[in-house]
C-alpha cells in the first residue's frame, strides 16, 4: 500500500517551489515512498534505555580562551576583496528597493 500519492508530491514540490516533470514526479513518488519505508523499519527497532543523542560519537569540540584582542584594521580586512569602497566589501544587490 503506497503511503503517498501524485497529489502530495504535487503539494511538496509546489511547496518546494519545484517544477517537475510528469517522470520526475513519478520519481519522486517512488523516492519518497522509500523514505517512508526506511522511517517505518526504523520505527521498529527496540531503543529502550539508548540515551538520545545529538552525534553518533562522543567528542569534545576545542574551544579558545575568549579573550579581547585588538581589531582588525578596516583597510586591511578588505585588502584581497575583489571590489571594496573605502572599509567595506562591494557586493552584487540581492534585494531590488521596494517600488523599482
Amino acid at each position: 500500500m503506497s503511503r503517498i500519492n501524485r497529489q502530495e508530491v504535487d503539494e511538496i514540490a509546489q511547496l518546494a517551489r519545484l517544477s517537475l516533470s510528469e517522470s520526475e514526479a513519478a520519481e519522486m513518488e517512488r523516492d519518497l515512498e522509500r523514505i517512508l519505508d526506511y522511517v517505518a523499519a526504523l520505527e521498529q527497532l527496540d531503543v529502550e534505555g539508548v540515551e538520545p543523542t545529538a552525534h553518533a560519537i562522543q567528542g569534545v569540540t576545542p574551544v579558545r580562551a575568549d579573550e579581547s584582542t585588538e581589531p582588525m584594521d578596516p583597510a586591511r580586512a578588505v585588502e584581497n576583496a575583489p571590489e571594496s569602497a573605502g572599509s567595506a566589501f562591494v557586493v552584487p544587490r540581492v534585494i531590488d528597493e521596494e517600488g523599482s
